[in-house]
């Protein structure tokens, strides 16, 4: 195909173009079998070197991992928020430096080590300069046009290094412009610079989408000369040699050697809290900055567990002097908040959140939670409850008592969400997880406004549709079941103590009410950021807190986190006496409007053996629940449990 094209723009004069295009990486120039790992491994150890001999040790690996992770947050944060845009390399690595406590002078000398790597990972595309020339030499303009990090500056460095000066007039980045070829919009900036119409350029790239599908559509001439699947396949296997030998390098599996046994419950939030807290927090602020970024978002932590969250996470970017001017609330919502919401809208999520939590209850027991009051309703409404049947049950005489009700929380609602956001367009919750079910039904019950949701974990336990977690980001770990290849996977196993390690010692946000001067306020009670200390009581954050008060850089952070994780991971799946201490968290609330709670760990009810091991099944935290119970099998009981959750695992991605 890529013979056929450019013989194709050799057949002679091309009748009514006055402009080519043609995309830069891959097209104008072309890259080895080399993958992006294996050349940012390689950037890296070089400036790791460099840092060395300038007195500041920091290793390859600290160096690598905090790149990785600004740039995967960074375009996270992008297509999230849209897609529109670039994420700038300059933005990329500042952020990385930040988090590593370097300073802004060194930036031009880490581009010139990315550069030096380009220049040995790229070669010229001679066949496709040749025939520009001669259309130049024919009089038609010349252009590269590019969806990339690097800036006009660096992306004309590179062609005049491969091609010489004077093959192209200009260059266009996207980092630059800020638009992309994948919306057609960079497009659309290139024509208005060059005073052309669509149907005067002809643009030539390797790209199916940004290079053919979407310049054909807005009237552009397109060329399709796409990279061979060889080359394709074998720039993937570089990625995944590069992956094993990093892993060889850095050792396959975490361990919690080195780290201080802690003695009390503050001294396991500090030592193995601490450190994970501060990572997610430090993945909170990247998706955050890149945001910030983009333009005209908030940041909205949710209560009750974004308000735990919100206090370690400013705490953090005190401690680390990382910048962000984006604006922050903590916001009155919950499940409950946002099923109204939902329910105004008629939107049938709020069905499949209110049939899996009321499966059990009455069409009465939803009226009371719904309206927030206790309601004198007729037998019907006694009946269990169907989902199928409750839109129609609501909108009797009866029914439209409680929406009425309903209609009223949510008004107080959305002058809640208008008094903590204003006008920005841009609204990012900040929450524990799992499912995202806030977000699902309150992106139903305000569709105008736009909501994404950035949590510790996202996993779809519910069964339920995922249509909304596109818009969902789980930072530390987003799969559905524990994978004994990926450590942070452990809280799958134990979700319930990430939720009550953030949550402070206040009550699900049921009711909200107005205030004489119009502000709304809940029966959780005041939940501004500094009105309320989310450690009183929780030893456990208080721990977190005294962890991130010492900390020094994001390298330290990565250090004790990668050790801070297996021995979470060993406390969850084989607790010793004192981490049932330590990881206790009792009653939990069933919230949603409902006044019942539920024990992770249930006092077994059975005496006889097979009927206590049956009864393993239904506790929250199953490995605890071993460990207590059968102190004499643990040893058999739990490494047959750990085979089964992997073993569960596999044949589930096989599927």
């Amino acid at each position: 195909m890529l013979r056929q094209n450019l013989a194709h723009l050799l057949r002679g004069p091309l009748d009514g173009i006055d402009l080519i295009s043609t995309d830069v990486f891959d097209t104008l120039l072309l890259r080895h079998a080399r993958s992006q790992r294996s050349r940012l491994m390689q950037a890296e150890q070089r400036f790791a070197r460099f840092l060395r001999d300038e007195g500041t040790p920091i290793s390859a690996e600290h160096l690598f991992r905090t790149r990785q992770l600004a740039e995967r947050f960074a375009y996270r944060a992008l297509n999230v928020g849209g897609g529109s845009g670039e994420v700038r390399l300059v933005d990329i690595i500042q952020r990385q430096f930040v988090m590593l406590g370097l300073p802004e002078r060194l930036m031009e000398q880490r581009i010139s080590f990315e550069m030096a790597i380009e220049k040995v990972s790229l070669s010229a595309n001679r066949k496709l300069a040749k025939i520009l020339r001669l259309h130049r030499q024919a009089g038609i303009r010349i252009v590269a046009i590019s969806d990339t990090a690097l800036p006009r500056r660096q992306l004309t460095e590179l062609i005049d290094y491969f091609h010489g000066p004077g093959l192209i007039d200009n260059v266009y980045s996207s980092a630059d412009i800020g638009e992309s070829k994948r919306f057609g919009k960079l497009f659309s900036r290139v024509l208005e610079a060059e005073g052309i119409e669509a149907s005067r350029l002809l643009h030539i790239g390797d790209d199916h989408l940004a290079d053919y599908v979407v310049p054909k559509t807005m009237g552009i001439h397109a060329l399709h000369i796409p990279k061979g699947r060889l080359k394709r396949f074998a720039t993937r296997a570089d990625g995944a040699r590069a992956e094993a030998v990093r892993g060889v390098r850095n050792g396959v599996t975490r361990q919690p050697g080195g780290m201080a046994e802690p003695e009390d419950r503050a001294a396991f939030g500090r030592e193995v809290f601490g450190p994970v807290v501060a990572q997610f927090c430090l993945y909170i602020w990247l998706y955050a900055k890149e945001a910030e970024a983009q333009g005209n978002a908030a940041l909205l932590f949710c209560a009750r567990g974004g308000i735990g969250i919100r206090e370690a996470f400013e705490k953090l970017l005190a401690r680390l002097n990382l910048p962000l001017e984006m604006r922050r609330e903590n916001i009155l919502i919950s499940r409950l908040v946002a099923a109204r919401a939902a329910l105004m809208q008629h939107s049938p999520t709020v069905l499949d959140e209110l049939g899996r939590e009321f499966k059990k209850n009455t069409f009465a027991d939803v009226a009371d939670a719904l309206g927030g009051k206790k309601y004198d309703l007729t037998d019907h409404w006694q009946l269990p409850f169907d989902p199928n049947h409750f839109f129609a049950m609501i909108d009797t005489p009866a029914g439209r008592v409680v929406l009425n009700d309903v209609a009223r929380q949510n008004e107080l609602f959305e002058r809640h969400l208008e008094q903590t956001t204003g006008d920005v367009s841009r609204i990012i919750l900040c929450d524990t997880g799992l499912y995202g079910s806030t977000q699902r039904l309150v992106a139903a019950g305000v569709p105008e406004r736009t909501f994404e949701t950035i949590q510790f974990a996202r996993c779809n336990y519910k069964g339920l549709s995922e249509d909304h977690f596109p818009q969902v980001t789980g930072l530390v770990v987003e799969e559905d079941l524990y994978n004994p290849l990926r450590i942070e996977t452990v809280i799958l196993r134990y979700w319930q103590i990430i939720e009550s390690l953030f949550e402070p010692a206040i009550p699900s946000v049921r009711l909200l009410s107005e205030a004489g001067d119009g502000t709304v306020y809940s029966n959780a009670g005041k939940i501004a950021y500094g009105e309320l200390d989310p450690s009183d009581g929780n030893l456990l954050l208080a721990g977190v807190l005294q962890y991130i008060a010492g900390v020094v850089n994001g390298a330290e952070i990565m250090s004790d986190a990668d050790r801070a994780w297996g021995r979470l991971k060993q406390a969850i799946t084989n607790p010793r006496a004192f981490d049932m201490v330590a990881l206790s968290v009792g009653a939990r609330s069933v919230d949603f409007g409902r006044p019942e709670s539920v024990y992770v760990l249930r006092q077994p009810g059975a005496v006889d053996l097979a009927r206590r091991l049956t009864a393993v099944k239904s506790q929250l935290w199953r490995e605890g629940a071993i460990a207590r119970d059968f102190p004499f099998l643990k040893t058999a009981l739990l490494p047959a449990l750990e085979m089964a959750h992997i073993v569960r695992g596999v044949s589930a991605r096989l599927k």
